[in-house]
């Protein structure tokens, strides 16, 4: 057995929420955040807002070291990989407990059944709590890891087997992300001996760093700090709030004022002021990120090539870059971000030609006039700062090719479930990478498992996909590396999606805050987090 021992601090989590400029004691954080989560059963969503929700009340059996990429022990100390790379044992942490809240108390300790809990309710559609609480798992399934993961099984109270069909390279990074935090089994029985399983999304019980406390939709999210977490030293606030401001300019005033200390997606135009303000700082980092269009190939007409390249070749970039990303961006030209292993380099854009988008569209039989929707995000991302003005700019980009074209958009949960289910004729959405593997692009975002999930432009390829199935099932970096730049090349060739911008990551914080760091993945995350 080739054994894999794993000695690093865990990274934890804590978030809290409360509203009013009085919770500026030593003891209290307030992150002014920029959306209402959905819930809090992390399996369920993919998007940042709900990720960064959740992560203050859970752990995973592997964790991303704070700040950074790598891999670090969480729930499990260690895990053995098997010669042949399909089994996976996982020793667990002795002594983590449960949260106590007025709706739970538990009776034991974490153990083995939690783990079985956890994924035997992603990985069985037949599991009672599942048939009780139908949901999706977006994340789950589109890394086929519902068709990968052949069993898990208990082998002692501490120590849990994975065994899969096919050999993963991506799996501990996988496992390591927001969705595989690790439920109470003991609270899932509860809540269907009661008739509530859906409270396991809306009363979450895990082991964090932070306890929830309550919940006001589009108003705030309070946290209280684990005093009994297993490891104390990550638990440095008594509150952590949420308060909620969709608005980026109201987050950076709140800030100012000292009524949050930590917010997020600043306006550019408002960072020169911020990074000049002796009583905040400001973080930059290169955003591990992409902004991008996405064309539904399952709606006429864009499931001609001939169209989607011409929608693609009428964009004016460089005017986009200019206007929403003044200067904290760069240009995109590939499906995923040039930082990420395995990028393939000499991949080009086709050049700016409405003339001959034009040409295209007629040649395809798309008439002059024709109405198109273009689905716009309610909220500043990382990957897009002002979603409603690159929508404007798309809109006199197409005109000019002879498209009429209709903004459309929804409260940010409803967004998102409209266009996973396919409603959109074209979306601006865009991605920022969960765990460092090429997969986490090109299995994620484009693969045909990925549609109902994340690929927003329900393309599938079969060529591609073999592809990017074949590199999952490599371990050697530089077998996967060719694969992954041959998918890459298909992707391009095929125009499921225009890549408009990689983003700068700005994080501004009060000075006051000590032991934040910025997370490659976009992240959140307040576990040893202090107010000096």
């Amino acid at each position: 057995m080739r054994h894999t021992l794993v000695f690093s601090a865990l990274l934890g989590a804590g978030l809290l929420a409360v509203t009013s400029a009085s919770f500026a004691a030593s003891d209290s954080l307030v992150f002014c955040s920029e959306g209402s989560p959905a819930g809090f059963d992390t399996a369920q969503y993919t998007t940042a807002t709900d990720n960064d929700a959740a992560e203050p009340l859970y752990n995973r059996l592997a964790e991303f070291e704070k700040g950074a990429t790598n891999v670090v022990p969480g729930l499990a100390t260690s895990w053995d990989i098997s010669e042949d790379g399909l089994k996976y044992t996982f020793h667990l942490r002795e002594g983590v407990k449960f949260h106590t809240t007025a709706y739970f108390k538990p009776t034991r300790d974490f153990n083995a059944d939690d783990v079985l809990f956890t994924f035997n309710r992603m990985l069985d559609p037949q599991q009672p709590f599942r048939k009780a609480y139908p949901t999706e798992f977006p994340y789950f399934n589109g890394m086929s890891l519902n068709k990968n993961i052949a069993k898990v099984e208990k082998t002692g109270p501490l120590t849990v087997e994975f065994t899969l069909n096919s050999v993963d390279a991506a799996f501990i990074q996988n496992i390591a992300m927001s969705f595989a935090a690790i439920l109470s089994a003991e609270y899932a029985d509860k809540l269907l001996a009661e008739g509530k399983p859906s409270d396991i999304n809306q009363k979450p019980i895990g082991t964090g760093p932070f306890v929830f406390k309550s919940y006001q939709k589009d108003s705030n999210i309070r946290y209280t700090g684990n005093p009994h977490y297993w490891d104390q030293s990550r638990v440095k606030l008594k509150n952590l709030i949420f308060a909620i401001n969709t608005d980026a300019s109201v987050r950076v005033q709140k800030l100012k004022a000292g009524e949050c200390q930590v917010t997020l997606h600043p306006r550019p135009a408002d960072v020169p002021a911020l990074k000049n303000d002796p009583k905040l700082q400001l973080i930059e980092k290169p955003g591990f990120n992409l902004g991008y269009i996405a064309y539904n190939v399952r709606h006429k007409p864009f499931d001609q090539l001939e169209v989607r390249q011409a929608l693609d070749m009428a964009v004016n970039k460089q005017g986009i870059l200019n206007a929403v990303y003044q200067g904290a961006g760069q240009l995109a030209v590939n499906a995923m971000p040039p930082t990420q292993w395995s990028y393939d380099t000499t991949i080009k854009d086709a050049a700016y030609n409405p003339e001959k988008a034009k040409a295209l569209l007629k040649a395809a039989g798309v008439k002059e006039g024709t109405e198109i929707t273009l689905w716009a995000m309610p909220v500043q991302r990382p990957y897009n700062p002002n979603a409603k003005l690159m929508a404007e700019m798309l809109q006199a980009d197409w005109a000019k090719i002879g498209l009429k074209v209709k903004i459309v958009s929804y409260e940010w949960g409803e967004y998102i479930k409209r266009t996973k289910n396919g409603e959109h004729d074209v979306s601006l959405i865009g991605w920022t990478g969960d765990n460092g593997d090429p997969d986490n692009w090109l299995g994620t975002l484009y693969s045909c498992d990925a549609i109902g999930g994340n690929n927003y432009s329900m393309w599938c390829d079969p060529a591609y996909d073999k592809l990017i199935k074949e590199a999952k099932v490599v371990t050697d970096r530089d077998q996967r590396t060719v694969l992954y730049k041959q998918a890459q090349q298909l992707l391009k060739q095929q125009v499921p999606i225009t890549p408009v911008a990689h983003s700068t990551v700005n994080q501004p914080l009060s000075a006051r805050v000590e032991g934040f760091k910025v997370s490659p993945f976009g992240r959140n995350v307040f576990s040893g987090v202090s107010i000096d």
